[in-house]
């Protein structure tokens, strides 16, 4: 998985870059590994102006073969909390795509074995 990472109204220190990396690779377990999968990472500062703090948000776009596509995004008033929500969110997002597909291909197979019960293949029975 290729991981770009950008910032908004803000600069990326080593410690953000490292710890984004950390936390979106795991990301990869749950994805087709045998396809390249490019993994877009946005962080920012969505404004300047509160007067409580800044307001942090992280935004992960993940791109496949045949346009499959995952998009996630948090706002948090801490950034590595903002980073953690998102990469949840994505995980979610993957799990519940693959488990979907899953129960379609067993449903699907489940309907075609039964259609093969109720054909009686044998002639002379009836």
């Amino acid at each position: 998985m290729k991981i770009k990472i950008t910032s908004k109204n803000f600069d990326i220190t080593p410690a953000i870059d490292d710890y984004v990396s950390k936390k979106i690779s795991t990301l990869g377990r749950f994805l087709d590994t045998r396809d390249e999968v490019l993994c877009e990472v946005e962080i920012g500062r969505t404004t300047k102006h509160h007067n409580t703090g800044d307001i942090f948000k992280a935004e992960v776009n993940i791109v496949g073969p045949g346009n499959k596509q995952v998009y996630a995004m948090a706002e948090e008033v801490d950034l590595y909390t903002a980073i953690d929500v998102v990469r949840d969110e994505a995980e979610r997002v993957i799990v519940s795509r693959k488990n979907k597909y899953k129960k379609l291909w067993r449903r699907g197979a489940q309907k075609i074995k039964n259609l093969i019960k109720m054909v009686d293949f044998r002639p002379w029975k009836h």
